[in-house]
């Protein structure tokens, strides 16, 4: 039985088609500490992980895509993908080491949650696709003034 096999996922695993599996495996795997769990090269395709945050990357053009409209670049207008780390510092650097643009430099924000705010270090950044990441830290809570 494979890990894949044995493991449970999250209940929303969300799947990205991609120019290039090969680049975006390079961005997610290479430069942001995400591991395939099990892929199918012949269909361009790969789930991918860190920690309890999964991601399926798909190949536009090889296997089955649906695709519901004209796909332009950046990918997935309108949407960002929250993914907790520990630390953004050493994402951060690792991006900055391999030359990769920021689509907004790191920040401390606190988030109003009702009573108490929480506190985030945050950035974002897009993949090869222009899909717009923004990996978060917790800095904590605190009651709201």
């Amino acid at each position: 039985m494979t890990n894949a096999e044995t493991t449970s996922g999250p209940d929303l695993v969300p799947e990205l088609l991609v120019k290039s599996l090969a680049s975006s495996l390079d961005f997610w795997c290479g430069f942001c500490g995400f591991e395939v769990l099990y892929d199918r090269p012949d269909d361009g395709f790969a789930h991918i992980s860190r920690g309890t945050a999964h991601i399926m990357l798909e190949q536009r053009g090889a296997g089955r895509n649906w695709i519901p409209a004209a796909l332009e670049h950046p990918f997935g207008r309108g949407i960002n993908f929250q993914i907790t780390v520990p630390s953004i510092h050493p994402l951060e650097r690792a991006l900055r080491d391999a030359r990769w643009p920021l689509f907004m430099e790191p920040e401390t924000k606190w988030y109003r949650t009702g009573a108490t705010e929480a506190g985030v270090a945050q950035f974002l950044v897009q993949d090869p696709d222009g899909y717009l990441i923004r990996f978060q830290a917790s800095i904590g809570r605190r009651t709201v003034a």
